[in-house]
This record gives C-alpha cells, structure tokens and sequence, in this order.
C-alpha cells in the first residue's frame, strides 16, 4: 500500500528556509568592521539579510548579493523587502509585522492584504522594466539582471495583480492536493501523523515553542499567522509558482503549491528569541507560541530598519497605526526608507560559476552563505570569490522532516566533504551547530 512520496513535504520550491535568521556577520572568529559584501545562494527568504542589518553598528555597512533558483523566489525576496521598508507614514510597525508575516507564511490572507500586494507588485513591476542601468531604490537593485529574467519578474508581479480569472487556482485545493501526495495512504489519518511530525520531529528537534493547534492549523490548510480578526480565505498570489510535470512523452507546467507543507514556516523567525520571557514554560508546556515569538522578533527587526533611518524606533504613534489603505496606495519604491549604507543586489540565477571570471569578484565576498538546497553548488570556484578570512556558512539538514537521523548525518558530512574539495575547512574555533556548518577557506 503507497504511503506517499515521503521527500514531495518540503517541496521543490523554497518559500522560506529551514533554519532561523542569522546575523551572519556575527559567525566568524573576526567580525567584519566597515564594509561587508556578503552573498547569498538560495536563501529562499530575506530572513538573514533583515537580522544582519540589525546587527549592525551606525558605522557599518552592508551589500548583500542574492542568487536563487527560481524566479518565483526574487519576486517575493522582492515584495517581502519592500513591505519591511514602508514608511512608518503610512504603516505603523506593528501592523506592517502582520502584514508581513502573512504574505511570508500563508496560503490565504484577507482582503486588505490582498490589496497591499497588489499595489507593492504594481510598484514593483515598473520598478524592473523602467529602470534598466539605474535601480529604483538605493536599497533594492536588480539592474544586474538578464532582459528576459527582469520580463519574467514583470510577468509575475502582474500574475500577482491580475491572477488569472477564467480559471482562478484555489489555494485550499492546491494545499489538499499536496497533502494528499505526501501522505498517500496515511491521509485518512492525516492529524496523527501532523501531530507525530511535531512531538516527534520538530519538538525532539528543539522547536518545543512551535504549538500543536497552530502546527496543526497550517499542515491542514496553510495558515501559520492568524493574528487579526478577520477571513482568511483569498489565495496568497506570492506563493504560486509552475511545476513542470511529463506526461505522455512531453512535458507540461502545472501552476499550483509547491513548496514545504511539513516544516513550517515557522522555523525562519519563531523558534529563536533573545528575550527569554518569551521561552517560559509552564507544566513543561511554553507558554508562548512560534507565531508569539515571531512577531516579536520581526517586530524588533521593523523597530531596527526605523532607527537605521533614522527616525525613532520607539516613537509609533497612534497615527501611525491608524494609517490608511489610501496612504498606502500612494507609496512608491522611492518612497520606501532609505538605510545607511545597506544595499541588496539581485544576481543572474546562473551567475555563481561565472563571478569568479570577473575580476570585481576576486577575493571580494567576507561572508558567502549556501542553502541546504543550493550546496551542490559550491565548488573550487567559490574559493576564488571568497575573501582570505572570509566565512563560508552552510544551512543543514536538521529540520527537513522528510530526512531520517542517519540521512540528516549523511547530508552534514556531504557538506563538510562538499566543502573540503572546494578548499575550505571547519571553523574550529565555533560552537557547535547542528543547524549550520561554517567554514574558514584553507591555509595555503
């Protein structure tokens, strides 16, 4: 009897990352001072560049390069970039730390939210074809790519405005159907084996803050953040992608869910926290939930953008809050916030093996960080663009549910192996870190 297709739950396209943001200046034996060119290869979400930026000192600057995959994943590096920099005018913190946190995590969102996504992937869609050698915002760069990369980035943002309307994908179908897949057999009892993936997995895994009726919410229909009052149920545009299938001897693109329905979106922002309060625990149960903390933590990174604009971070006024859809029609790209000396610079998805034929890019990236998807992809050449004492940081397998212990051991000394034939070592002055491998490039 089919049990499914066990590797189909994290899906073949990464919407977020598997592992909690991390300010990745921070994990080398030296920080770097000054300048920092850091690049990320398939990150999947803007979670370490928003955690980096608020590591930084007033004296500091950040350049971020960015390579993923798909398409479909700049966009929404793009929307989820662009929602983190409104402007307090027209969107106080805590209302744009649910809005972003809606887009990020779930499948439907409301009717207000719908509307601000339209209107940030209208911006957004000029902002890639009008603006073709100088970017559009000082903060948000993707000049770097190909013609026909920039027009599908146009065509997306449109898909997101105008979806299809003679034949509109449900997300809740798309959602079922990808959970009938995974579990095959078992989906009859599908809420045992959602219950045995958190206590068992995710919990024995460290993520005990992750609550079992929230878990349980988005593995049956997508919603991780339900903060507001309000009905979720209008299809998350920003979380539709194609998949191409064969079938019959050709090959057809299917547009559809495809990426995790078994992790969480909960992994990137909410199973790590500073604030130990939020850690308590009661009668061995936390006392606050993954979506708590995750609004804490963004909520603190929102307050860390507005300082390094500027203006105040603890003045949100009550106007603030109160801001209207009116005002947030109006917001262009140049109106969102400028940061000190932070810029994020879109790359060609096939840019990496061609960087170190660029003279630009010899020795020149102090922090270079690959997905667990994306590892394959580090090589020899990747020495050539690391700095001397640059730090290669490499996400693990450790929550990728689909992966037994002996798999998720397997694939940590494929990267260290990985890693050695492209001429870096282990950094052995680091804690231990079963989430991420870091590496130091090897001593001549």
């Amino acid at each position: 009897m089919s049990a499914g297709r066990a590797s189909e739950g994290a899906g073949c396209i990464g919407w977020w990352g598997f592992s909690p943001a991390r300010d990745l200046l921070n994990t080398g034996s030296v920080r770097v001072e000054g300048e920092a060119n850091v690049l990320l290869v398939g990150s999947g979400d803007p979670r370490h560049i928003l955690k980096t930026i608020a590591g930084l000192q007033n004296t500091e600057s950040l350049r971020v390069w960015v390579i993923e995959n798909s398409m479909e994943v700049v966009a929404r590096q793009l929307l989820l970039l662009s929602l983190a920099l409104m402007p307090p005018e027209s969107m106080g913190n805590n209302e744009k730390t649910e809005l972003f946190l809606e887009v990020f995590g779930n499948s439907e969102i409301r009717s207000q939210t719908e509307e601000t996504l339209r209107c940030v992937a209208s911006q957004l869609s000029l902002s890639v074809t009008e603006t073709l050698e100088k970017e559009a915002h000082p903060c948000l760069n993707t000049t770097l790519l190909k013609f026909k990369e920039r027009d599908e980035l146009a065509r997306i943002f449109k898909s997101w405005i105008q979806p299809q309307s003679s034949s509109p994908i449900l997300m809740s179908k798309a959602w079922d159907y990808r959970v009938r897949q995974h579990l095959g057999s078992r989906y009859d009892s599908k809420k045992g084996c959602f219950d045995w993936d958190l206590t068992m997995k995710l919990h024995e895994k460290g993520c005990g803050v992750i609550n079992k009726q929230q878990y349980m919410r988005w593995r049956e229909r997508g919603l991780a953040f339900e903060m507001r009052e309000g009905v979720y149920q209008i299809t998350n545009q920003s979380l539709l992608s194609s998949r191409v299938f064969r079938q019959k001897g050709g090959k057809v693109a299917v547009r559809g869910y495809w990426g995790d329905i078994v992790s969480s979106p909960y992994l990137s922002f909410g199973i790590e926290t500073d604030d130990k309060d939020l850690l308590k625990t009661q009668n061995g149960q936390c006392t606050t939930t993954a979506q708590d903390i995750s609004f804490a933590n963004v909520n603190a990174l929102f307050q860390s953008l507005s300082s390094r604009r500027g203006c105040p971070a603890s003045s949100q006024s009550e106007a603030e809050e109160l801001s209207t859809q009116t005002d947030r029609k109006s917001v262009t790209i140049s109106d969102l916030m400028l940061l000190n000396g932070i810029s994020v610079t879109f790359l060609p998805m096939d840019s990496l093996h061609k960087l170190p034929q660029k003279q630009k890019y010899s020795n020149f990236f102090n922090i270079i960080y690959f997905s667990a998807s994306c590892v394959y992809q580090l090589g020899p050449m990747t020495r050539q663009i690391a700095a001397p004492d640059a730090v290669l940081v490499v996400e693990l397998a450790k929550n990728i549910l689909d992966l037994n212990k002996e798999q998720e051991a397997g694939f940590a000394e494929k990267v260290t192996s990985i890693a050695h034939e492209a001429e870096f070592e282990p950094w052995q002055g680091g804690k231990s870190d079963d989430v991420h491998a870091v590496f130091m490039p090897q001593r001549k």
